[in-house]
């Protein structure tokens, strides 16, 4: 699973009223920020987002309509058309975020070849050069790199949108103390995922979580029922948090950093998640007009200022996210290696290769330059939807919390891949 399992973008998965069972831009903040002995997490609701940075985005490639393809390659990239795009080399900045892209890349080489790309773009062995050369490729020159190996193609009209999400940091505890009282709950045992295709060739690719009560199968408990305690006394605590509001922003999240008492930090991860529809709360918000705006940052300072009615509309998401500790690199993405901030973006599988560079110019400034998709998200659906992963801390927090960019984006394949695809 990957590190955003409850959604999508920050600011898109609060926001939707969709269906997900999935990190939604994690809540983040430093240790110095305060704690359980001021009351607060180590990083309030009230902060403000990134101011934005504006920048004019390069323009989409005019497209002609895709012939008709076959039913099974409809609803991917195929599907929509891909168009043959600029030359590339003076396109890709230097600095930073190509470097890092760079090594991003090299992570994702050992699965990237031997994935069947749902896309349709690509075949494992397209990216045999590139990865070969990627391994020693110095990052002083990492532009010249994605310039010499790639050539850019627009996947339908190239009308990118753009969220942000990043790993949370929440004050936590292993052990139940004054302040630290909200439970965060492992995977119960009880819990059972039900794949309906084994049942009906209609239902193929469905699945529903529950529970067996009796001789039947049962919805799992909701949030409200778990947060009143449905799961007490059975053992399943892995930790506890101090604050309600940043842990349920963490559940969105799917993944986070517990800031502990004496100092450590305990990681942990999605680990399941109780089969109730996630219900984004931003809009429910929005639609009752109890906040304007609809960042990470406003909703969180709504919910600390009315906190009884914070925690009913908290519940309304019947979700419910478990988790793990984890161990070793990460976030993991769901390519099955770590996530690199400022280098990663979330995409649908089905237009973009994952492993593939993307070029984004968007009109805000931060998130332009090359990403590696090595993650996905429920909220991730369609050609051109990225959502940008920005790390851990206060910063990450603040660019995540308020991103949403447009402009247009270029997906970079190995050279010849255009070639072969405009031949089918």
């Amino acid at each position: 699973m990957s590190l955003r399992q409850s959604g999508g973008a920050l600011a898109a998965a609060l926001l939707l009223s969709a269906c997900a069972g999935a990190l939604i831009p994690p809540s983040a903040g430093g240790p110095s920020q305060g704690g359980p002995s001021s009351g607060r997490p180590p990083s309030s609701g009230g902060e403000p987002v990134a101011k934005p940075v504006p920048s004019t985005p390069r323009p989409t490639l005019p497209v002609s309509p895709p012939p008709t393809q076959p039913v099974d390659q409809q609803g991917t990239a195929i599907g929509a058309g891909v168009t043959r795009g600029p030359d590339i080399a003076s396109l890709i900045p230097s600095g930073e975020r190509s470097r890092a892209a760079l090594q991003a890349f090299r992570l994702s080489c050992p699965s990237l070849m031997r994935r069947a790309d749902q896309s349709g773009l690509t075949r494992g062995a397209d990216w045999n050069n590139a990865c070969a050369a990627a391994s020693s490729w110095p990052e002083t020159s990492a532009s010249e790199f994605f310039s010499r190996y790639f050539e850019a193609v627009q996947v339908g009209e190239g009308k990118a949108f753009v969220t942000g999400y990043y790993e949370p940091e929440i004050s936590g505890s292993r052990t139940r103390r004054t302040g630290y009282e909200v439970p965060i709950y492992r995977r119960p045992n009880d819990l059972i995922d039900v794949d309906l295709g084994q049942f009906s060739d209609s239902l193929k690719g469905k699945t529903i979580r529950g529970k067996v009560n009796g001789t039947k199968l049962v919805p799992y408990d909701e949030r409200s029922q778990i947060v009143d305690g449905a799961l007490a006394g059975r053992g399943l605590e892995l930790a506890w948090a101090a604050d309600p509001v940043e842990f349920f922003f963490l559940q969105v999240q799917g993944s986070g950093r517990l800031l502990l008492p004496d100092g450590g930090v305990m990681r942990i991860g999605y680990d399941g998640q109780n089969g109730r529809d996630y219900t984004g709360i931003g809009k429910l918000m929005k639609d009752r007009g109890l906040i304007q705006a609809g960042s990470m940052q406003d909703i969180m300072q709504y919910l600390r200022a009315h906190p009884d009615e914070g925690a009913a509309i908290m519940n309304e998401n019947k979700s419910f996210v478990f988790f793990r500790e984890l161990t070793g690199a990460g976030p993991v993405g769901a390519m099955g290696v770590a996530v690199t901030p400022e280098a990663t973006v979330a995409a649908d599988p089905k237009y973009v290769p994952l492993g593939a560079p993307v070029l984004l110019s968007l009109d805000r400034a931060e998130p332009n330059g090359i990403w590696i998709a090595q993650d996905t998200g429920g909220a991730i659906k369609g050609a051109n939807r990225f959502d940008s992963f920005w790390g851990a801390g206060a910063k990450a927090r603040g660019v995540a919390g308020g991103m949403s960019a447009r402009g247009s984006a270029l997906l970079l394949l190995p050279i010849g891949s255009y070639a072969r695809l405009s031949a089918r």
